[in-house]
């Protein structure tokens, strides 16, 4: 019942962002903004992903996003996707975006065990953009919790995750940027049928330098370092990357 009445509130949510876009004039479509990423990292993979926005005042859009995590790693857990509206505020060089995201897979709700399906979890999320003339930065955070619970074992167990990013540099010229990147991944619990509930464990924490190439609106972004708690998660490794390549279209 739970998951009938917010999937149904969510598509109300839909719905109301369509007709409010659709309630303007046909050429309004000039307004919407779509940017495209083509992500890839040490962990997930390949994750493309696609965000949206149309401007309803000087101050605030109305936002939208998907990933397609299911490209990478993530194919081992359901073809894993993520889809998500929200609300982009502006203030002065800020951008605050604070959005909910759905996904459909099995990560969240059996732990990968079984098979993958629509309202896996939900996903509470915010980024905050900083961008002027010398300087540029982000802030992302995302809560990942199991929505329904899969599991048909004992031995199984939902999963939820919290991941967050930090990262700043300056615009050394205007194709040019270099900062530092800092990033965490951790399970953050789960229950687990049969009883009990998911320890806190770290998946890994990455540090270390970026460079950005870009002209306008569109460019690529190399991140890179090291893993500064490898060995003590479960899924660390010595070295991570992130590449991405951007675009506004």
């Amino acid at each position: 019942m739970k998951k009938t009445i917010v999937s149904l509130g969510f598509v109300a949510m839909m719905i109301l962002s369509a007709s409010t876009v659709m309630a303007q004039k046909a050429d309004d479509s000039e307004k919407l903004n779509v940017s495209l990423s083509l992500n890839h990292d040490a962990f997930f993979g390949f994750n493309p992903s696609m965000a949206v926005s149309y401007p309803v005042s000087s101050k605030a859009d109305l936002t939208a996003y998907g990933i397609m995590w299911g490209a990478g790693t993530a194919r081992a857990w359901g073809n894993w996707t993520e889809f998500g509206l929200g609300v982009n505020f502006k203030a002065g060089n800020f951008s605050i975006n604070p959005q909910i995201g759905f996904t459909s897979g099995s990560l969240l709700s059996s732990g990968t065990a079984n098979d993958g399906i629509i309202g896996d979890g939900i996903v509470p999320n915010l980024t905050v953009n900083y961008d002027n003339s010398k300087f540029l930065g982000q802030l992302y955070a995302g809560y990942y919790g199991a929505f329904t619970d899969n599991t048909d074992a004992p031995t199984e167990s939902t999963l939820n995750y919290a991941h967050y990013w930090l990262n700043a540099g300056v615009k050394a010229k205007s194709w040019l940027a270099v900062g530092a990147h800092f990033e965490h991944l951790y399970l953050a619990g789960g229950k687990i049928n049969g009883g009990g509930t998911q320890a806190k464990t770290d998946y890994y924490q990455w540090f270390g330098p970026f460079v950005q190439l870009s002209k306008k609106n569109s460019g690529m972004r190399f991140s890179f370092g090291k893993d500064i708690d490898a060995g003590a998660g479960t899924s660390s490794n010595s070295d991570f990357y992130k590449m991405t390549f951007f675009t506004n279209l």
